[in-house]
């Protein structure tokens, strides 16, 4: 059975009636709207971490991709906050219980895409910070064919533009560094929205035999409900029935009256 059908039977004829708490529903909905953008942001930085070590790879792409999930950890979080605080309501119809666990569900799905996603991004982005380590030392060891250099090789070495080929050095350096730092930034992450995950997990996990009972309920609501129908038509009919009879006879008695009158009368 889909939400849709267990929302619309539990608020109809679910039993113990909708409770409609104004905070409660703007709660649920300012969560379900940041579900959206999560849901929205995985899809964007999915895309992204595909390109992550290809050819298309740049500098762009990679702080584009830092600067989303910085984003969507922010979302997560606030989400994890909401649904913490969506756990403190108390007498809740049935319809809001279920509702209740639906927000939480969803958000576990969501939350174990992103820590993916980012799972991948980190392995791609150490792949590469280990290649581009490897090539710039590969590129710091002196040596030539002939082993040691000649005196015109060293005339030449010293007339060539050694500050800047210093300068790009430095520079790719400095990239790396930087490249290493995003990557702790990035664990730093995945840490943090483990603790969250794991909050995140244990009450979906207290709540899923309460969703299995609310589910059954309300399958038995609907059955009951058929069934009541089914029976109010049955009554409806026989109630038709009853009052065709009940006229038939009066006109019969009416016809057998105005005989005895007409008898009465003529006599």
């Amino acid at each position: 059975m889909s939400y849709d059908q267990l929302s619309s039977l539990e608020s109809g004829r679910g039993g113990g009636g909708y409770s409609d708490d104004p905070a409660f529903r703007d709660l649920q909905y300012d969560l379900k709207n940041k579900l959206q953008q999560l849901l929205s942001s995985n899809r964007k930085l999915a895309n992204d971490v595909n390109v992550l070590g290809s050819r298309k790879d740049t500098p762009r792409l990679r702080e584009r991709v830092h600067n989303t999930m910085e984003k969507t950890r922010q979302i997560c979080q606030a989400i994890g906050e909401g649904v913490k605080k969506f756990q403190t309501w108390e007498d809740l119809s049935k319809q809001q219980k279920y509702e209740q666990t639906k927000v939480s569900s969803d958000f576990q799905a969501a939350l174990q895409e992103f820590q993916a996603l980012q799972r991948r991004a980190l392995e791609k982005e150490k792949a590469s910070v280990s290649a581009a380590r490897a090539a710039h030392h590969h590129d710091d060891e002196p040596g030539s064919p002939s082993g040691r250099p000649q005196p015109e090789q060293l005339q030449l070495q010293e007339q060539a533009p050694a500050m800047a080929n210093q300068d790009e050095v430095d520079f790719q350096e400095a990239l790396i560094i930087e490249r290493e730092e995003e990557i702790r930034n990035i664990e730093q992450g995945v840490g943090d929205l483990n603790v969250l995950f794991t909050q995140v997990a244990q009450i979906v996990s207290e709540q899923g035999e309460q969703l299995t009972t609310i589910e059954h309920n309300v399958e038995g609501v609907r059955d009951n409900t058929q069934r009541a129908d089914v029976e109010t038509r049955q009554a409806a009919r026989y109630q038709k029935a009853a009052r065709n009879k009940g006229c038939c006879l009066l006109l019969i008695m009416a016809v057998i009256l105005t005989i005895v009158i007409l008898a009465v009368v003529v006599g």
